[in-house]
């Protein structure tokens, strides 16, 4: 069965947008706002609220209907298949099946300046109410913070004889979280080491399926916490033996 969005009734196609426009705020900026709607497949748009951002800058949001529906049964989602256990469900994995420590090394990389997503994963007080991995026993966390070289992170990698590599990329524009993940992949490969750590990235705009294609082990969105990367990573490992 086909779906639409919605906003008062079920499937009536109700959305809303925003988008900024190189141009000043407006009337001819909001009759710009509502043709491009309309050629984005909004019927009948309607541009409410408009605001300026600078001198040569505008910014608008729209609600129209589309006209478009999905068949959820098509679709097909690649996801992190590994169960996901509680902070102690991990440790106790680690005590039991492992038998010792597990060495997680984190760091957002390249010209990265955002801390929040490796900090809520890495730092003892977590986020949300989710420990972060500096509070799990059985595990040593380095966290790196901003703006760490690909270099740089492989070093320390090798120096405290790594298990897992955490790569947070929270900087988007023009793509330059993909060429980063890609050339962290690259490097690994190029010194031979590659296989020696389970690779995982998290970000605002990383799914599983995208990391899987670029060459990592996992990856994680938004809404994902220190457990269910610890639940992977330590699974891995004794998959791995």
């Amino acid at each position: 069965m086909s779906i639409r969005p919605y906003g008062d009734t079920i499937n009536d196609g109700k959305v809303q947008l925003s988008f900024t426009l190189p141009m000043k705020a407006g009337a001819h900026g909001i009759a710009c706002a509502r043709e491009l709607a309309r050629q984005m497949g909004l019927p009948d748009p309607a541009v409410v609220d408009c605001e300026p951002m600078g001198d040569d800058f505008s910014h608008y949001v729209v609600y129209g209907a589309v006209p478009y529906a999905v068949d959820p049964d098509s679709i097909k989602v690649q996801e992190v298949s590994t169960p996901v256990m509680s902070k102690e469900g991990v440790e106790q994995m680690i005590r039991q099946q492992l038998g010792r420590q597990v060495v997680f090394v984190g760091a957002s990389t390249g010209t990265d300046a955002h801390t929040v997503g490796i900090d809520a994963i890495m730092n003892m007080k977590g986020y949300a109410g989710h420990y972060g991995l500096e509070r799990y026993e059985g595990v040593v966390a380095y966290n790196m913070g901003s703006q760490v070289p690909n270099e740089m992170l492989i070093r320390k990698a090798l120096e405290v004889n790594a298990d897992v590599l955490l790569v947070s990329q929270t900087v988007t524009q023009k793509d330059v979280h993909l060429k980063n993940l890609v050339e962290l992949v690259d490097l690994l490969e190029a010194e031979g080491v590659r296989d020696r750590f389970v690779l995982i990235c998290g970000g605002a705009r990383i799914s599983h399926e995208l990391a899987k294609e670029l060459g990592y082990d996992a990856g994680f969105g938004p809404g994902k916490f220190a457990e269910d990367v610890a639940s992977f990573a330590v699974q891995e490992l004794i998959r791995r033996g």
